[in-house]
């Protein structure tokens, strides 16, 4: 059984997926997971299936998107945190797709308008492509823990473990612009000024840490 750590290393954004059906056990266990991130994290998150219209846009085609008929929508009622949470709960749901076999892909704007229906005062934040990727994907290039951190050699495993979990979590275009701070067991995470999807990344890598430090061993800040 693979841990959470485990997923986070072996999952990669994937675009091309093959033309093959997600089966009815393995989408009740992802709906299921849904339902109780719905109801913890206040978020109406849906996910579609067999729905080929939302990635067959000129946009979607822009994204190189292929066979991306099953896709996730995170959305909420409006709120000012509503991107982070869907950040951090949208990533628990990635790592459960991975878990099962899937691939995924975070998709801010190549895509068409999606299925979800939507309460008054809701709004999409953010689509995942969902499918069985034609391959693993791949790792990208990515920042050290000094550049997004206050790290030091004496800085306790677990804070060293979190940063690395962090550095590992997708972000827009792969951008990498947030920071951590650490002062004893408090930690701060603050987004990036200039960019795209930010407090969306922020919650991203935020529940990376949490996973990679423990989180009996800090607070956040």
């Amino acid at each position: 059984m693979s841990t959470q750590m485990d997923l986070i290393r072996q999952r990669h954004s994937v675009r091309q997926y093959l033309d093959k059906k997600i089966p009815q056990d393995v989408r009740e266990q992802l709906n299921g997971f849904a339902d109780e991130l719905n109801r913890k994290a206040h978020l109406h998150i849906q996910i579609l299936y067999d729905e080929p219209e939302c990635f067959s846009s000129r946009m979607a085609h822009y994204g190189k998107f292929e066979n991306a008929d099953n896709y996730i929508v995170m959305a909420g009622e409006k709120a000012a945190d509503l991107d982070e949470r869907c950040g951090f709960y949208g990533e628990l749901l990635v790592l459960k797709a991975q878990e099962l076999g899937l691939n995924t892909c975070w998709v801010a704007l190549t895509h068409g308008k999606s299925k979800a229906v939507l309460a008054p005062g809701e709004k999409v934040v953010i689509i995942i492509a969902l499918g069985y990727g034609k391959t693993q994907g791949g790792k990208h290039k990515s920042k050290s823990a000094a550049d997004v951190s206050n790290i030091s050699p004496d800085a306790p495993a677990w804070y060293k473990n979190g940063i690395e979990a962090a550095l590992l979590a997708p972000t827009a275009v792969n951008q990498q612009k947030f920071r951590f701070e650490r002062n004893g067991d408090t930690i701060t995470a603050k987004a990036g000024i200039i960019g795209t999807c930010l407090k969306i990344d922020l919650g991203i890598v935020k529940c990376h840490f949490e996973i990679g430090a423990g989180k009996e061993n800090f607070k956040w800040g």
